[in-house]
């Protein structure tokens, strides 16, 4: 009998568990590929997790309410079609998995056979999807190359018939290189090797989320409490926070620079334009889309701040990702990302930014909502702070803080000399990893950012 694993899977950056919040399935079902197996809730985002195959459910491994590390099998299903396989046949093709690597490193060549449905490291093909290659004399390197549509990148039904056809048809279908590793599984522009570098650096394993007595996180004496104190337990998020705030002050050497800036001009445009902008639009029209904008272009012109560092290696990312940092109602933090944001204009931003943050509150968020962020801003002026000094969201180098919008007095220099005005102020804040932006490049980017607000033109 051959059998398949549905393992937790990883949904975000820097996740490590996640909690079983619901079964759809129960033992000796019969699902089919896509049927939502359990819903799964972490400390970043709640999905809905769908079989990758057909078959029949052979136990559930775990029960509601059970946090389960990432990569851990919580079911097991019977494929469809093979219940008089062996054993043995499962463990041969797991056996085989190892060659893959070879395999995939070489160009195509022609029709070889197909390995299995499931490979232990890399790429899993549903049975239906193995038959049409193997129909279509695919190999298994072409197979591998194919770009996956499907859940977490997976090769889904209508991608390899889409393929076939295409290339029935003469036109060179396209597809990517893989080298040994699962399409889903490939680190972004290196952060996670970054990740690893960075923990072995400071001598620190991996974060972790447990919280309690972890020395790493409390390396003093323990806290003594008094009668009458009230102690509560960090909750799952509140955990995976702090861990990840250590571990990024003793990865990067934290600065900060603060610059005021005269947002004035942007303060009476935003009032001129904000009720046709909604009418318009259908989202309110806020600040954060216009610093947004000013953040990405001031990006584009300094590469060293949208980066990340890998041992003695700078990584300047190609697209510029920023993160918004978004407070939720149980009063945890999550930052949700606008994917290359240097190519939206402002009401694109503006939208961006609106679904983002409505789709956090409400537990909404999807996996690549989250990730692949290279720089974030957070938004201290929504509680009224004039600045803060912002912690760097690793693997990220830089994070801008935005301060309270208030009314000062001012000397405003006029043709006819100087003179004490009425102006709007506010502070922006930048923390940067000094292992590579030093306080010229730092100063720079900021008064840049400053420039394009005070100077506002639309």
């Amino acid at each position: 009998m051959s059998t398949f694993e549905i393992k937790m899977p990883k949904l975000g950056e820097s996740i490590t568990e996640g909690t079983i919040v619901s079964w759809s399935v129960k033992v000796g079902d019969a699902v089919q590929e896509d049927d939502v197996l359990f819903e799964v809730s972490t400390a970043k985002v709640s999905a809905e997790i769908p079989s990758p195959v057909a078959g029949k459910v052979l136990e559930l491994l775990f029960a509601e309410g059970d946090t389960v590390a990432v990569g851990t099998a919580v079911a097991l299903i019977q494929l469809e079609g093979e219940e008089g396989e062996t054993q043995e046949s499962s463990a041969s093709a797991a056996a085989k998995s190892d060659e893959s690597t070879t395999v995939r490193s070489t160009p195509a060549e022609p029709a070889q056979p197909i390995k299995s449905s499931k490979e232990e490291d890399g790429r899993w093909y549903s049975p239906i999807v193995l038959q049409l290659a193997q129909e279509a004399k695919i190999s298994q390197a072409e197979l591998d190359a194919i770009p996956g549509t499907g859940y977490e990148g997976r090769l889904s039904k209508k991608d390899i018939k889409d393929y076939i056809t295409t290339k029935k048809s003469g036109v060179a279908p396209q597809a990517v290189a893989v080298t040994g590793q699962s399409l889903t599984s490939l680190p972004d522009s290196g952060e996670q090797s970054h990740r690893a570098t960075a923990a072995t650096a400071t001598g620190q394993a991996p974060a972790s989320t447990t919280g309690g007595n972890d020395k790493r996180n409390n390396p003093v004496s323990p806290v003594a409490s008094a009668n009458g104190d009230k102690i509560v337990e960090m909750d799952r998020v509140a955990r995976i926070l702090s861990d990840h705030m250590v571990m990024s002050k003793k990865v990067s050497p934290h600065v900060t620079t603060v610059v005021e800036a005269d947002v004035t001009r942007l303060v009476k445009w935003r009032s001129r334009v904000k009720e046709a902008f909604f009418k318009r639009e259908g989202v309110p029209l806020t600040y954060m889309p216009a610093i947004a904008e000013a953040t990405a272009k001031a990006l584009a012109e300094f590469p060293y701040v949208n980066a990340s560092v890998d041992g003695y290696k700078v990584i300047l990312k190609k697209h510029i990702n920023l993160g918004i940092a978004v407070s939720l109602p149980d009063g945890n933090l999550i930052v949700p990302v606008i994917h290359d944001a240097d190519k939206l204009n402002l009401n694109g931003l503006a939208g961006s930014i609106d679904s983002l943050a409505a789709k956090a509150r409400s537990n909404k968020l999807m996996p690549d909502d989250i990730q692949g962020g290279t720089f974030t801003i957070t938004n201290f002026g929504s509680f009224k702070s004039l600045f803060g000094t912002p912690i760097i969201n690793q693997p990220q180098v830089a994070i801008l803080g935005v301060g309270f919008i208030e009314k000062k007095p001012a000397v405003v220099e006029t043709p006819e000399g100087d003179t004490i005005a009425i102006r709007h102020k506010m502070y922006l804040s930048l923390s940067y990893d000094h292992r590579i932006i030093n306080g010229a490049l730092g100063g720079e980017f900021l008064r840049r950012v400053a420039d394009y607000l005070e100077n506002w033109d639309k």
